[in-house]
């Protein structure tokens, strides 16, 4: 059973995340979201995307620690082969795509909506990149993405220290664009999507590869080097250490 759904609304798409564990992020919905992507953009009938959640209040928690601790190198290696992949796609995606973050978006999660054209943040949901906390290094694709999508004078508090953000501090450090209130926030969401797909669809997309293929080149031009150093951290004895006690810590909680 597919952990994404694609559901149509005219010329609109929304890809939706629908896993257990508030879609955490394992090869199931890394490849099932980019097939669900890979489908839309064959579909000249898709103008624009909507990428949302079925949880209310998760967008996407980051990687399923559950899943990936039972990792060996080679199999986590292949993981992060295909996450890369994902994002890649993702942020290369031509057409108009508005990331609609009705929860929390931490971790992979707000990688997932830094790939987006517009991130819209429901208040009182929080944003972030905690991989720090965990010692896991940010692969160098998503350190590439990321200084191209936050000011420099966040980074430290977004990249080394960790931070979550919520509400104005979010759209101050650069992590959304924009905040809704609950009412209505998927709705308001695909408006905002319809002004960009009301542009026109060869300027659009155009202007958009200009922007974007240097970010595209750079994220693409990581070696094996990089990837054994993002394995490396993530073998290591205290981060294996802490991985362990996030999961310990979900499964005294039933998640």
């Amino acid at each position: 059973m597919s952990t994404v759904r694609i559901e149509r609304d005219g010329a609109l798409a929304r890809l939706r995340l629908d896993k257990a564990r508030g879609n955490a992020i394992d090869e199931a919905l890394a490849g099932d979201l980019l097939a669900a992507l890979r489908e839309v953009e064959a579909d000249a009938g898709v103008a624009g995307v909507l990428l949302c959640s079925a949880h209310p209040k998760l967008f996407c928690p980051g990687l399923d620690l559950v899943s990936l601790s039972g990792y060996d190198r080679p199999a986590l290696e292949r993981f992060v082969g295909l996450f890369g992949e994902l994002v890649t796609a993702l942020y290369g995606f031509r057409r108009p795509l508005v990331a609609a973050l009705s929860g929390h978006a931490v971790a992979g999660g707000c990688v997932l909506a830094l790939t987006a054209d517009l991130r819209v943040l429901r208040r009182g949901a929080q944003i972030g990149l905690n991989e720090v906390k965990v010692g896991v290094p940010l692969p160098r694709w998503v350190a590439v993405l990321l200084r191209a999508s936050v000011p420099p004078q966040a980074l430290t508090r977004v990249a080394l220290l960790g931070e979550n953000f919520g509400d104005e501090a979010a759209l101050a450090a650069g992590l959304v664009h924009e905040l809704a209130g609950a009412e209505g926030f998927e709705d308001a969401c695909a408006a905002r999507l319809r002004e960009l797909v009301d542009r026109d669809a060869y300027s659009l997309a155009t202007t958009k590869g200009y922007l974007r293929e240097p970010v595209l080149e750079a994220m693409r031009g990581g070696g094996p080097d990089h990837v054994r150093e993002f394995l490396d951290g993530w073998f290591s004895s205290g981060t294996q250490e802490r991985i362990r006690g996030v999961v310990a810590s979900l499964a005294s909680k039933g998640s």
